[in-house]
């Protein structure tokens, strides 16, 4: 069988496009076969390349590390439009949010915090001040009081739910960037009750939600002191909140 037969065997819809970047990415005719057998067993496509798209900008994923959502693609995009000086990237995984915003704005200060250690040496590949702990415990403390933005892209899963996520997510990606406790909005509510210590007055807190989590997301939010709204795309949820 061809490669291309092979990965649509095993279900990759673009089987096509992944074998191409399967070849561009193997560095001799054995690494091809092993990455192909990998994907083949449920490897994430980005794990096996090493980089994710996101946002049109190429961000590098190592292998355990969160792969970037397209849907979070929505909380740049409202970031963007606040048009930041001092940019937190929260629960940052591979680092993309802050490395993206950082290419939109080069003047503005980027710092990313995240508490798994495999995740802040990969997204020190990708930007710089990325700091490891639990969530602002992270950061440093001069930024008290002084961020514009706080983008906590936070894990929302809630536990039971975590057996039936895709392979891909479930066996490739830490636990600790999907697992949000019995609601799946334990790191949400803990996130909101600290922001408006870090935010300066006006500055915005945005995080992803889904459809179904969201009215509970709103509570946390307001119950911190937070002027909350939803954002909705055709594929996400975005709660905003302003000190």
């Amino acid at each position: 069988m061809t490669i291309v037969e092979r990965l649509r065997a095993a279900g990759c819809v673009f089987a096509e496009e992944e074998a191409a970047l399967l070849e561009e990415a193997a560095t001799s005719p054995d690494h091809l076969e092993d990455l192909v057998t990998q994907r083949v067993n449920g490897l994430p496509l980005e794990h096996a390349v090493g980089w994710a798209m996101f946002c049109d900008q190429r961000i590098v994923v190592t292998r355990g590390v969160f792969v970037p959502r397209h849907r979070t693609e929505l909380l740049v995009d409202l970031a963007t439009d606040l048009k930041p000086d001092v940019i937190v990237d929260l629960c940052c995984g591979s680092g993309a949010v802050g490395a993206v915003l950082q290419h939109r704005f080069p003047a503005a200060t980027v710092h990313a915090a995240d508490i798994d250690p495999a995740a802040v040496a990969c997204a020190r590949q990708n930007l710089a001040n990325v700091f490891e702990g639990d969530l602002f415990d992270a950061l440093p403390a001069h930024l008290r009081g002084t961020i514009d933005v706080v983008v906590a892209n936070v894990p929302y899963v809630p536990t039971g739910d975590i057996p039936f996520m895709p392979t891909e997510a479930r066996d490739h990606e830490a636990r600790v960037a999907l697992d949000g406790g019995a609601d799946g909005l334990e790191i949400l509510r803990r996130v909101a009750a600290q922001a408006a210590t870090w935010l300066r007055p006006g500055g915005h807190l945005l995080s992803e939600t889904s459809e179904r989590q969201a009215p509970a997301a709103l509570a946390a939010f307001t119950a911190a002191g937070l002027a909350v709204k939803l954002v909705t795309s055709e594929d996400s949820n975005a709660v905003v909140g302003r000190r």
